[in-house]
């Protein structure tokens, strides 16, 4: 939740700033200029009334953008690392707080290369080409803001169409020329006959749901009747949707897979030139919407809540665990046997201002909670007896390596993977509770890399790094002889917007499609933490398709609109989602995944969670979603635990008896 911290810490630290009246936060520059790999000291004092500098002041730097301008807190040294236009916070905490921004804008480097992308052995007239240009700078970053000039020698062979496309008009040669500050890179195309004389096409299925995914094989022909096996095969489609006031949408691959967003009939086209074939099909309504019922609440409304862990106690109960954010360091413990009559047991309070994350071991006995904002630094975990919940006994407290804040941890087969200071996660052996050790640590070497959240299955360590996207890291499971002790990193997969706040992992058993999901996590309405104000996030799910580990791609999403994603949960083919002030999202991802599932009408129900005596009544800003035992448990920042059920599935051709 780093993201999350920043803002609140930003819009605090602004209260504070605005009732400075004898002092001030001064920077030497307002604006600063650097270039590509140049270090800058940034300089800053506060100063009283008269512009005297206040000695005893301390202050610190902060970078919104670190993977692209590092900046040492302490210091203020700043090392340009891509260009752009970026802000530094400087901070003086204290009484009273003081801020005050340096913009710095980093000058991007010359132009060195154009490349044309991948170009097909045969280039077949009347078949259009869509150029895949890269251009790259003197620095390595790739530019796609920079417009490149095309030319071509004998347009009546190729011509030149917008959005770097060429028009492939007729058998002969040209030379294309790529033009930018004055780099010039040139290619040349030998079109050749269109062998292809027929196009044969089939669907998989012809009858489906929205959402399902139809794929199609196409099979070119020449005149002979032989294959042409490199034939560059476009797809398309129109629609006429069942519903008048819904625009037949959905999409199409270029592998040619289909899904529909809305129910209809659907044109499902392949092309290659003059040749041309279609299939029909048919989308019906996915019809999957089931009643939910809240059922239960613990309340928790003098301060927020954070993370929860339902877990099935050794004596068989069902307990919860719940942690708290920017209050007392207090996790509470509950009895949720009945989810109708949630029941707080105990708590245990520890030095923090910040339990942010609680997990439970897989046994029951055992429950790990993170410290941020100790009074005296120290920070890292407290590992807790709860093979009685109701009388949970702190065992140990942790904090080698993790003094600046243990944000998440995860506990998997008696080691717990804790995250220190948003740079890196460590494994710590609990075998013995009572005496943890370190045994191994996981860290990128990008440049500013960061880190929110682990997440441990089957052997298999995601990690969610902001910008540097979603790593998966072998810590047991043997696909890439990795141990807790030495972790090793085998995949990974980064998206532009790099908000990458959690993963989970989900194989589809139907389709053998193992996607993980990614949750985004961003405030561009900031946040009143200490006030009276509702919340509103965005950000939403990305399904990548991770079933080639080498070459994961992203292949559909789920959003909400006006909401923003944070925690979830996936079983028996359903995710459950926490949107925060979108309430719980319960969502069908059973069988191939692609496109937009909310469109596709794959939400199966949706709750939020109002409470007219919560911390901030009636502001739903919900945390995170467990499902346990036929029941979703959820936590909500402004108003504690709270717990729902989903109505059975109604089977088709289901008689339902009149009441008498």
């Amino acid at each position: 939740m780093k993201k999350f911290l920043i803002f609140v810490f930003v819009l605090s630290l602004s209260v504070g700033f605005l009732q400075a009246q004898d002092i001030s936060l001064k920077v030497k520059s307002e604006k600063v200029s650097m270039k590509i790999g140049q270090t800058v000291q940034l300089d800053a004092s506060v100063v009283d009334a008269s512009g005297k500098k206040i000695a005893d002041r301390d202050y610190i730097f902060y970078s919104t953008n670190g993977s692209a301008l590092s900046v040492v807190d302490s210091t203020g040294v700043a090392t340009a690392i891509r260009h752009g236009e970026y802000e530094v916070i400087v901070i003086s905490p204290g009484a009273p707080q003081l801020r005050s921004n340096i913009t710095v804008t980093v000058e991007a480097a010359a132009i060195a290369k154009v490349d044309f992308g991948v170009i097909p052995k045969n280039i077949y007239a009347g078949v259009n080409l869509p150029l895949k240009l890269t251009v790259t700078d003197k620095a390595g970053f790739e530019r796609p803001e920079r417009i490149v000039e095309l030319t071509s020698s004998n347009e009546d062979v190729v011509a030149i169409a917008p959005f770097d496309k060429l028009i492939i008009k007729e058998k002969g040669k040209a030379k294309i020329t790529a033009k930018i500050d004055g780099v010039t890179e040139t290619l040349d195309i030998n079109v050749i006959e269109n062998p292809i004389a027929k196009i044969l096409l089939k669907s998989d299925m012809v009858e489906g749901r929205s959402g399902d995914v139809f794929t199609l094989t196409a099979v070119a022909l020449d005149k002979n009747g032989n294959e042409i096996k490199d034939a560059p095969i476009n797809y398309s489609f129109t629609g006429e949707s069942f519903d008048v006031s819904a625009a037949p949408s959905g999409i199409i691959t270029k592998e040619g897979k289909f899904a529909a967003d809305a129910p209809g009939l659907y044109v499902l086209n392949a092309t290659c030139g003059p040749a041309a074939a279609s299939v029909t099909v048919q989308a019906n309504s996915r019809n999957i919407a089931r009643k939910i019922d809240l059922v239960g609440q613990g309340s928790v409304n003098n301060k927020h809540t954070s993370d929860l862990w339902v877990w099935e106690g050794v004596d068989g109960k069902d307990y919860a665990v719940t942690g708290t954010w920017g209050a007392d360091g207090t996790a509470y413990f509950w009895d949720v046997t009945d989810p109708a009559g949630i029941e707080l047991i105990d708590s245990v309070k520890v030095d923090a201002r910040t339990v942010n994350d609680v997990k439970v071991s897989e046994d029951g006995r055992v429950a790990v909670i993170s410290r941020e904002g100790a009074s005296n630094r120290k920070n890292g975990l407290v590992i807790i007896d709860v093979s009685n919940p109701r009388d949970a006994k702190v065992i140990s407290e942790f904090s080698e390596n993790l003094t600046g804040g243990v944000h998440n941890v995860f506990i998997y087969k008696n080691h717990v993977y804790a995250l220190s200071a948003g740079r890196k996660y460590y494994s710590i052996n609990i075998e013995d509770p009572a005496n943890p050790r370190i045994v191994g640590e996981f860290e990128l070497d990008t440049p500013g890399h960061a880190i929110h959240d682990v997440w441990i299955h089957d052997g298999i360590a995601y990690s969610s790094n902001w910008s540097d996207g979603v790593q998966l890291v072998d810590v047991g499971n043997g696909i890439a002889g990795g141990t807790p002790a030495n972790p090793v990193q085998f995949a990974s997969y980064a998206y532009p917007s790099g908000s990458n706040h959690a993963a989970f992992p989900y194989k589809d058993e139907k389709s053998g499609k193992f996607y993980v999901i990614l949750g985004d996590e961003e405030f561009p309405y900031g946040l009143d933490p200490d006030g009276r104000k509702p919340g509103r996030a965005a950000g939403f799910l990305h399904v990548i398709d991770f079933t080639d580990l080498k070459n994961p791609k992203e292949v559909a999403w789920f959003q909400v609109p006006f909401a923003g994603s944070h925690n979830f949960w996936i079983e028996d083919d359903i995710l459950y989602a926490a949107f925060y002030n979108g309430g719980v999202r319960v969502v069908d991802i059973s069988g191939e995944l692609l496109g937009d599932l909310n469109r596709q009408g794959r939400e199966i129900a949706w709750i939020v969670p109002e409470d007219p005596d919560g911390f901030v009544a009636n502001a739903p800003f919900t945390w995170g979603a467990q499902p346990h035992k036929g029941h979703i448990f959820y936590s909500d920042w402004n108003s504690g635990l709270w717990s729902a059920k989903l109505a059975p599935v109604v089977p088709n051709n289901t008689k339902l008896e009149e009441a008498k």
